[in-house]
């Protein structure tokens, strides 16, 4: 056996309602005066004012700091921290989605230790300390709450990320009731963000293992299972659930065996063009599977078997059945299924390509090498959705 490290969360929480429980959570760990760190549109439609009152409560006083956006500049980062420093926090807590998270996670290395923010990016980068922290994710998607990594935007087209073992919570608390009120198009996003990294994690040619690989078996059967129903039917509350659960999974296992290909090229369209993030994987996710088939198709083949139940065949055939059902699920998901659809200009694609290619903490991980050649036309076929 091929000798492996595991890390993740020393605890999980999953339970509805949990999130109302943190007071006790932040006795447990020490904390006294937590930051709370959120985004506006979470505020805006009343999700993160029960878990302030929960708070205030259990005599655990939030400092709110609510002005996450959507890929979080270096800016957020450090007003956040200055928050926090400001008012003698000793713990922080994320409240959103992947953003609110990644920053919370900056956050409280930046408030426990001396380093400055651009000493942090890279791999192991990270001395000395952090607060207390603890993870609640408000979407099923990233993952965030049990990745040791963090996404920081900064320029404006460019992003950088720290990968550290202490960007790991003390506490991952999965609510569902936090999740029922996501409208269809996030939860699709998000929904197929998650079920790229499990199908990567399964696939990474770097470190997958043996305990990633039965995390990404089972995050992609609830997320497949659970998907449309969460969707369209929102308010299912064991859709939501089986959604959060397979997002932790799959977050768990790609922190282990990390992403490829799919978020090589997704970055920059994210970077470019704003687009969200689940959403640009999702674009480009049928063209990469279709790429990697002549190296990765025993192993696509694997995975078919659990989101298309009894399809037969040789390899070739279930790998094959694989994209289809992928294409299948982001139609029904009502995703736009083209880079063109999406608004992407086609005269952009070489710059696009380019731009992958700098990502090879990445493409290292993929089970077929990708060139700059590869790269184009992987986006000229997400751009016409022909594989």
């Amino acid at each position: 056996m091929q000798p492996f490290v595991f890390n993740t969360v020393p605890q999980l929480i999953c339970e509805s309602g949990s999130a109302l429980a943190l007071a006790e959570r932040c006795r447990r760990l020490g904390i006294d005066k937590p930051l709370l760190v959120t985004d506006p549109g979470l505020m805006a439609i009343g999700l993160v004012q029960p878990v302030l009152a929960a708070l205030d409560a259990g005599g655990m006083p939030a400092i709110l700091f609510d002005q996450v956006r959507e890929d979080p500049p270096e800016a957020t980062v450090e007003a956040a921290a200055a928050a926090g420093r400001e008012t003698g926090v000793d713990g922080v807590i994320a409240v959103g989605g992947g953003s609110s998270m990644d920053v919370a996670k900056v956050v409280a290395v930046l408030l426990g230790g001396s380093q400055p923010l651009s000493a942090l990016y890279g791999v192991d980068q990270v001395e000395g300390a952090r607060l207390p922290m603890i993870l609640v994710p408000t979407t099923a998607g990233t993952g965030s709450e049990v990745t040791p990594v963090a996404v920081i935007t900064t320029g404006e087209t460019t992003k950088a990320g720290v990968s550290s073992a202490l960007l790991l919570p003390d506490v991952a608390v999965l609510d569902p009731d936090l999740t029922l009120g996501l409208p269809p198009g996030v939860t699709a996003m998000t929904g197929v963000d998650a079920m790229v990294h499990a199908i990567e994690a399964y696939t990474s040619k770097v470190k997958k293992n043996p305990i990633s690989d039965n995390l990404a078996r089972e995050a992609l059967r609830l997320l497949g299972a659970n998907i449309r129903t969460a969707v369209h039917s929102g308010s299912d509350r064991e859709a939501r659930a089986g959604m959060l659960l397979g997002a932790c999974l799959a977050g768990q296992a790609f922190a282990n065996a990390p992403v490829a290909a799919v978020h090589a090229l997704a970055y920059p369209l994210g970077g470019h063009y704003h687009i969200p993030h689940g959403l640009t994987n999702s674009l480009v996710l049928p063209s990469v599977l279709a790429f990697n088939m002549p190296d990765a198709a025993p192993l696509y083949a694997e995975l078919a078997e659990i989101l298309v139940p009894g399809v037969s065949g040789g390899v070739e055939a279930r790998a094959a059945a694989l994209v289809v059902a992928i294409r299948a699920l982001i139609d029904d998901v009502n995703l736009p299924a083209t880079l063109q659809a999406a608004g992407v200009p086609e005269q952009d694609l070489p710059m696009l390509a380019e731009d992958a290619m700098l990502q090879q903490r990445l493409l290292v991980n993929n089970p077929r090498e990708v060139v700059l050649a590869d790269a184009l036309d992987i986006y000229r076929a997400a751009y016409g959705a022909t594989a």
